[in-house]
């Protein structure tokens, strides 16, 4: 949405603030729509990885396969403990 810009010549200031701060607030919604649809679309990956297994048959998994999925969830473990306030990150 393009909106004319106000004159700062001839229009108030506390005006001039509050259609920065609304431009502001749109740049910022903006950004965290898409940012939120990146980190959705991360989700789904993994999801969709997770239900086909890593990727890994039965007979291939070793212990090679656990550490790569031991690293997988500590660096999960490393976001829900943030977005949740859990683990280094509780109050």
């Amino acid at each position: 949405m393009t909106t004319a810009r106000l004159n700062p010549i001839t229009t108030p200031r506390h005006e001039l603030r509050a259609e920065k701060a609304r431009r502001n607030r749109e740049a910022a919604l903006s950004a965290f729509t898409a940012k939120k649809a990146e980190i959705d679309e991360m989700l789904a990956r993994l999801a969709r990885l997770s239900d086909d297994h890593f990727n890994c048959a039965p007979d291939e998994v070793g212990w090679a396969m656990v550490g790569t999925l031991e690293h997988y969830a500590s660096l999960l473990k490393r976001i829900t403990d943030s977005a949740f306030g859990e683990g280094e990150y509780a109050r």
